[in-house]
């Protein structure tokens, strides 16, 4: 596969993520650990299929048990850290401030050997960093600390996305199969936390179960196969240039769907942030 070609299939995920808001949304009000669990069953069950229909099951011998232990905390953390805060506050909101991860990961690919920090990459920072604020401090509408919980989870769940997605291009021999035993392995955790930790509470209607379904086979199942490929065999900084698209969309298929409110501090807060990733993107292709 050409580098072109596999930056251009790990662009599929970015596509799917645009969903994971509106999915989450609709899966409530299944707790987060049941969800993650829930999901990355259904997930798994698509890369088994996939990895038997190819054969490329063989190779999962061969993988060291470090790296399944690093893909299981990757997806685990940043799932759970997600599902949860947008459990905690405004989904569009908080999920504006998980989609600082585009901006982020151009930011550490700059830390990579052989990459180098720009004036365009901090420029670039601010802005991303200023849309978070905006959003935290409720754009003039009154700052509310009930949502600080799922603002912190936001964030850290944007943090963990971009160290995952940065480490992972460093293990860029490790097969793409390896992310069915990722997705299995989480789904284990995950239910066994859900019943130590939380109340069982099925998803009840058809609308549910469907969410919970398509973030199975989307946003948490067919995206972290594509976006394995990316990050591994692609342009990781021009990932990280296309991804600024996630955070735009996401808000307006919450918007579209009446989800959000089309406010004017939320489309400022999603302008700063997509810009600020763009502009960070900007000074990557040029020192390239």
């Amino acid at each position: 596969m050409t580098r072109t070609k596999a930056t251009a299939v790990g662009f599929i995920a970015v596509l799917l993520w645009a969903l994971l808001a509106l999915f989450t949304v609709g899966s409530a009000p299944t707790p987060p650990l049941m969800l993650n669990a829930l999901c990355f069953t259904v997930g798994g069950t698509l890369g088994v299929i996939w990895a038997i229909a190819t054969g490329e099951w063989r190779a999962l011998r061969n993988i060291p048990l470090r790296i399944y232990l690093f893909g299981t905390v990757g997806l685990f953390g940043y799932h759970i850290l997600y599902f949860s805060a947008l459990r905690l506050a405004p989904a569009a909101e908080a999920g504006l401030i998980a989609y600082l991860w585009p901006l982020l990961i151009v930011l550490m690919s700059g830390l990579l050997p052989g990459e180098s920090l720009r004036t365009g990459h901090l420029l670039g920072a601010c802005l991303g960093f200023l849309g978070a604020a905006l959003i935290i401090g409720g754009g003039g509408l009154g700052f509310n600390p009930t949502h600080l919980p799922g603002y912190g989870l936001a964030l850290a769940c944007a943090f963990t996305w971009s160290s995952y997605s940065i480490l992972s291009r460093r293990l860029g021999d490790i097969p793409t199969v390896s992310v069915v035993v990722f997705c299995l392995a989480t789904a284990a955790l995950s239910t066994g936390l859900h019943l130590l930790l939380e109340d069982t509470i099925w998803p009840t209607d058809t609308l549910t179960w469907a969410s919970v379904f398509a973030l199975g086979l989307g946003p948490v199942g067919l995206a972290f196969y594509v976006w394995d490929v990316g990050v591994k065999r692609g342009d990781i900084q021009l990932l990280g240039t296309a991804s600024y698209a996630a955070p735009l969309l996401s808000t307006i298929v919450l918007v579209l769907a009446g989800f959000a409110e089309p406010t004017l501090h939320l489309g400022a807060a999603a302008l700063l942030i997509t810009g600020g990733a763009v502009l960070a993107a900007r000074a990557s292709l040029k020192s390239s």
